[in-house]
């Protein structure tokens, strides 16, 4: 519990002070330096949803052998794979999605309006990147649960970095829309607590369950990185003049985790410790009927 709490209010901080900054400098922010900031941060979240949560997820679930339903199941593990990427893109389609905040990287030069819609409220804006907030709150608290201290960090860093260039984008959208300070803090906090709240509540009501509960509940966390990383990156992709850049920038950020996580591997810090006690117990009675069966040959 103490990590998760350390980790909630590590969130609450970042995000506070991202969309205080954008607000406070939404004149000054460069929409190329905020694109390239999303890139760098998309890529280091797909990093951590396909290397991290993922196999994280098969391996809880596998790893209750032949008497859980889902373990020899490879069609229900996609199915929740897929049910986290719908997931979003339902919300999207609501208008309560995640890449609502992708509209405003022009905010800050002041176009684009002619070719987007814009939500009229600065709290629509708030309630669908609050709503995706949810949803790392889930993936963190899942991962606490699970009891791997080093995957909950790993999930953590994802999620953190990836949520200054959403708190950056809140903060300029919400200097252009609203002049209410009480609104804007408001919707700020909104942001911030959703998913510390989130976690919390999911870790306290995952801890103690099935480990192949658990898993299928990170690997929907997982569906919903993937759409993310994909919503966020595609827009400034598909853009002649900002492709290339955009595409680099989200190869190099996924590579440089893809080596961070090979030196963690390397130095035994990924070791996996649940399942284990399960595993030696079995195998201790294996050994123990073994003894049995000789000391029975012997007389």
């Amino acid at each position: 519990m103490l990590n998760i709490s350390i980790l909630s209010i590590i969130i609450i901080i970042i995000s506070l002070g991202a969309s205080s900054l954008g607000l406070r400098a939404s004149r000054h922010l460069n929409s190329n330096n905020l694109q390239r900031l999303t890139a760098i941060a998309s890529g280091l979240l797909l990093g951590s949803a396909i290397l991290v949560v993922l196999p994280e997820g098969f391996h809880m679930v596998a790893g209750n052998g032949h008497d859980d339903p889902f373990a020899y199941s490879p069609l229900i593990l996609g199915l929740t794979i897929l049910g986290g990427f719908i997931f979003m893109l339902i919300l999207e389609g609501l208008g309560l999605g995640h890449a609502i905040h992708e509209e405003h990287h022009d905010h800050a030069l002041g176009h684009g309006h002619g070719h987007i819609h814009h939500p009229k409220q600065s709290l629509v804006v708030t309630l669908g990147l609050s709503v995706h907030a949810i949803g790392d709150g889930l993936a963190i608290g899942a991962a606490a649960a699970s009891g791997e201290t080093t995957v909950s960090i790993l999930v953590a860093f994802g999620v953190l970095v990836h949520r200054v260039p959403a708190a950056l984008s809140l903060g300029i959208f919400s200097s252009h829309e609203s002049n209410n300070r009480k609104s804007l803090l408001t919707g700020f906090f909104v942001f911030a607590l959703a998913s510390p709240i989130a976690a919390v509540i999911s870790y306290l009501i995952l801890n103690g369950v099935k480990e192949s509960v658990i898993g299928l509940v990170m690997l929907f966390s997982a569906g919903t990185f993937i759409y993310v990383t994909t919503v966020d990156t595609l827009p400034a992709i598909h853009n002649p003049e900002t492709g290339p850049r955009s595409a680099r920038n989200v190869v190099v950020s996924a590579v440089i985790f893809s080596a961070f996580l090979l030196v963690l591997q390397s130095a035994d810090v990924l070791e996996h410790s649940h399942g284990h006690s399960d595993e030696t117990h079995i195998l201790h009675d294996d050994h123990d009927d073994h003894d049995d069966h000789d000391d029975h040959d012997d007389e």
